[in-house]
Parts: C-alpha cells; sequence; structure tokens
C-alpha cells in the first residue's frame, strides 16, 4: 500500500505536495486535526447560539460586511457565498494545478483555526483519493481576500453543483460524488467563506513552477558549462578562492558546479597557454548570474513553504481563547512579490543563456565556423535558432513585469489594496516554459560546437550531458528543421535529466 500522508495544517513539506499532486498519494486527517478542528467548532456554534457579531457568520461579506444575517439564514448565507464567488472565467486549471489546490486548502483547514467540521476538510481528501478534479477556471482573482473565484469553484464542487473531471470526463461533481457513493456537502454557518477565503490557487502554480525553476537553475548551469568548454573559455573565474570573497550561497553553488563539470576537459587544456585574459560576461559571470537567481528562488521557496502550513482564512478561530479575530491573513502579497520575484530571476537565466548561444553561433565570437555548419551560405545551420532563442528572451522580458506592481480596487473599495498574486502565478508559467526552450537550444548548440572541437573531448560530466542530448538529438550534419530537436531536448530538461547530472556523486 502507498504511504499515506497526515494533514496536520502544520507539517506538511514539498516532498509531500510532490507526492500527492504528482504521484497520486494518498491523504487524510490526523486526529491532532479532528480534535482541533471540533474544538473552534464549538466557538463558532456558540456564537451563533448567542447572536454575537462575527464577519461571515452573522454579517455578510465583503463590502457587506454592515448587514446583519439571522443565524436561521447561515446555511443558505454561505451557499449564497459560494454560488456567487464561482465567476471565474477561461481555461480550467490542469489535473496537477486542481490537485494542488485541493490539498493545500485542505491542509489550511486542517490546522483548526478556521472554525469548520472536520467533515470539509475530510471531503477535499477524498475527492484527492478518488482524483475527482474540480473544474476551476485560471483567471478572476486579484489576490485580495486570497483567491475566491479560483476556491469557490472547488467549493461548487464539494457542493455537488460544479464541474469536475473525473475519470477522463468532465461531468457534474453530483454525478461523480454519487457514482462513489460520496455525498455533497451541506455546508453550516461560516463553511462557504472558510472555503473560499486563501492563497492556495497562486500557492498551488506557485509550488508546481518552484520544482521546475529548480531544474531550470541546475540545467542552465550544465549548459553554461558546455558552452563555456565550447567557446574556450577559463576557468579560472570560476575558482573557489574568488567566489569566498564574496559569498552569496547560489554563487558559490553555481560556481562549484561549473568547475566540477570542466574538470579532466582536454578542451580546457588545449588552450591554457592562450593570449586570452578575461572572457565576455556570460561566460565570466556565470555564477554571479545564475548564483543571484538561484538565491532569489530559494528566498521564493521560503515563503511558500511558510505558506503552506499557514492558516489563511478569515477570521480566525482561536478555541484555547474562545474568540474569534477578523484580519487579513488572506491577502496574497507575500506570495505576489515572491512569484515576480522568480518570474525575474528566471527572465535573466534565459537571458545569458541566449547570449551564450549567440557567442557560440557568431563567427566573430566562437572561432569556429558560422553558424556551427561545415558549409556556410549553402547551409543556416543554427542561425534561426539563435533567432528563436532571442524571440523567447525577449517576450520573457515583457512577462516579467510585476504584476504586484498593480492594484485596483475592489468589493466597493472594501478592499482597496489587492495583491495580484494570481496574475503573477499565471504568467510565471509560459516565463518557465520559454527559458526551458532557450536551454534547450543552448544545449543542442554547444553540442554540435563541441562535435566541431573533435577529437578533442571535455570533462567526463560535461561528456554525459552531451551523451544525453545527442541521444534525443543527433549531431546536424545538414541543415534540418530543429522544431522537433528543440522540443526533445526541452522534454530531457523537464524531466531532469540535464539536471540531474549535477547530483551524480563525486568520484
Amino acid at each position: 500500500m502507498p504511504h499515506t500522508i497526515l494533514l496536520d495544517g502544520l507539517r506538511l513539506t514539498r516532498r509531500d505536495y510532490s507526492a500527492v499532486v504528482l504521484e497520486n498519494c494518498p491523504v487524510r486527517l490526523s486526529p491532532r486535526a479532528r480534535a482541533a478542528m471540533r474544538k473552534s467548532r464549538v466557538v463558532i456554534e456558540r456564537i451563533i447560539a448567542e447572536k454575537q457579531l462575527v464577519y461571515g457568520v452573522t454579517t455578510g461579506v465583503g463590502s457587506l460586511s454592515t448587514e446583519h444575517i439571522d443565524p436561521a439564514a447561515a446555511r443558505e448565507l454561505q451557499l449564497n457565498v459560494v454560488r456567487s464567488h464561482s465567476c471565474g472565467i477561461g481555461d480550467p486549471l490542469s489535473p496537477e494545478e486542481s490537485r494542488g489546490l485541493l490539498l493545500l486548502r485542505a491542509n489550511t483547514l486542517a490546522r483548526g483555526l478556521s472554525g469548520v467540521r472536520p467533515l470539509l476538510a475530510e471531503r477535499l481528501c477524498d475527492f484527492l483519493n478518488h482524483s475527482i478534479h474540480p473544474v476551476v477556471p485560471r483567471r478572476g482573482s486579484v489576490g485580495a481576500s486570497g483567491d475566491l473565484a479560483p476556491l469557490a469553484h472547488v467549493a461548487l464542487a464539494l457542493v455537488g453543483e460544479g464541474d469536475v473531471v473525473f475519470r477522463g470526463k468532465r461531468q457534474r461533481a453530483a454525478a461523480a460524488m454519487q457514482a462513489l457513493g460520496i455525498k455533497p456537502l451541506t455546508l453550516e454557518a461560516k463553511e462557504g467563506l472558510s472555503l473560499v477565503n486563501g492563497t492556495q490557487a497562486m500557492l498551488a502554480l506557485g509550488l508546481l513552477a518552484l520544482r521546475e525553476a529548480e531544474i531550470l537553475i541546475n540545467t542552465a548551469d550544465v549548459a553554461g558549462a558546455l558552452s563555456l568548454d565550447a567557446l574556450r573559455g577559463s576557468t579560472r573565474a570560476f575558482d573557489e578562492r574568488l567566489h569566498a570573497a564574496r559569498p552569496h550561497p547560489g554563487q558559490m553553488i553555481s560556481a562549484r558546479n561549473v568547475a566540477r563539470l570542466i574538470r579532466g576537459s582536454a578542451v580546457n587544456k588545449s588552450h591554457q597557454g592562450c593570449s586570452r585574459v578575461q572572457d565576455a560576461y556570460s561566460l565570466r559571470c556565470l555564477p554571479q548570474v545564475h548564483g543571484a537567481v538561484r538565491d532569489a528562488v530559494s528566498y521564493t521557496a521560503r515563503v511558500f513553504e511558510i505558506e503552506m502550513n499557514s492558516a489563511t482564512d478569515n477570521p480566525l478561530v482561536f478555541a484555547k481563547d474562545g474568540e474569534v479575530i477578523s484580519g487579513g491573513n488572506f491577502h496574497g502579497q507575500p506570495l505576489a512579490l515572491a512569484l515576480d520575484l522568480m518570474a525575474l530571476a528566471l527572465t535573466q537565466l534565459g537571458g545569458i543563456a541566449e547570449r551564450r548561444i549567440d557567442r557560440l553561433v557568431n563567427p566573430l565570437t566562437s572561432e569556429l565556423p558560422a553558424f556551427l555548419t561545415r558549409s556556410p551560405g549553402l547551409e543556416s545551420g543554427l542561425m534561426l535558432a539563435q533567432v528563436a532563442a532571442a524571440a523567447l528572451a525577449s517576450e520573457n522580458k515583457v512577462l516579467a513585469h510585476p504584476a504586484s506592481a498593480d492594484s485596483i480596487p475592489t468589493s466597493g473599495n472594501k478592499e482597496d489594496f489587492v495583491s495580484m498574486g494570481m496574475a503573477a502565478a499565471l504568467k510565471l508559467r509560459p516565463v518557465i516554459d520559454n527559458v526551458r526552450n532557450i536551454l534547450a537550444i543552448e544545449l543542442i548548440c554547444a553540442c554540435q560546437a563541441l562535435d566541431l572541437l573533435a577529437p578533442l573531448r571535455s570533462g567526463k560530466l560535461v561528456e554525459e550531458a552531451r551523451k544525453r542530448v545527442r541521444a534525443v538529438s543527433p549531431h546536424i550534419h545538414r541543415d534540418r528543421p530543429l522544431h522537433a530537436d528543440i522540443a526533445r531536448v526541452a522534454a530531457l530538461i523537464s524531466g531532469g535529466e540535464v539536471a540531474g547530472i549535477i547530483d551524480r556523486p563525486r568520484e
């Protein structure tokens, strides 16, 4: 039987996230979570019995919070919140993104600060364990009270009124639940509000992007090492003493990676007595640029890891004190800034890779045949590969504009400063795709350049990388369409085949 991950709102890890979202690992509530949720629910039920005034329980929501609601209408209020907030737009989230949303929402409810019954988190777990994926339109969130519209579509599925994808078919949630003997939820006081308040949509997308970003950074070190050796660059700029004098963690890691990858290169030994003193920045400053990207992505990881186990509902219920406190933990600003930072950092990673591609194909800088073809003029070689990389790098410069720099008032000006975190998460996807393809092009160009330096060979690890690339993209003997080659190498990158070379044990 597969290992089951217990949710308690405190200990969910990125490894757990990947296991559930990508590998369908089962989940369930921990006993601690059930006890904590029951205690906070008692507080909510007491408030209703005493007819106390509490936001979203005995009042309307948003700018309608001044409207008092009769406790007898509590169920109607919660269902109305879910229905009215389900106004997402556009293509739905992918199955992986939808699973991430379910998992993160279940975990934050498991924290026991939302005042809802354990049944809500259990039903989210049921959806995960049976691969019932709510259809969640990707647009419509400004990241203010969290991701209201995306989360409302999840809640709509839980009550049996939304659409889901189940067993490969889009259908009504009620039909999928009936097939499994699962009853749709009947929402009690505060439960609709607790399902729609939170940052889980932008976080779900961000965590998937983070996993890919880390693969891209290691891939970039490998691709950069191939380019450095193919261009007969100096390894002096990767001396550990140099980087210890400016000890940014990421910089030191990237410098160490490249030095190790090239170690033992016959290509490098062949030009050690040349007159070149310093290389261009795209080679010499690789550790500084790649390292800064590493550090930026590491910051993003810390933000995401905190958010995974945070209570982002409003109001929050503190059972120990018997208090309910309204605040703004649903605001997406921490995530919005981190997501924008990742997009900017990866844009720079793609930008410096494109510059190395240009140096590889340009005879003025490569000291190799023009565009890495043996018949320049008759053949164009990798001329357009660099053009394609330039197009992607330039597109990323547009996408790198921070979504979080914007704010637009909503909800009758009650929500007068918003994060735009979901917008930041959505535009991160094309940035990642573009960088992956730029690196695929760099790998193809660098391998072609190294081929032209035969019989000289590079270091053992660089040669391993070249072997893996050449397995899906053979040497270019004459002009051929390269779009399929780029796609195959991009898939190789996505699977971690190139990045994994860095993790090879030292000999």
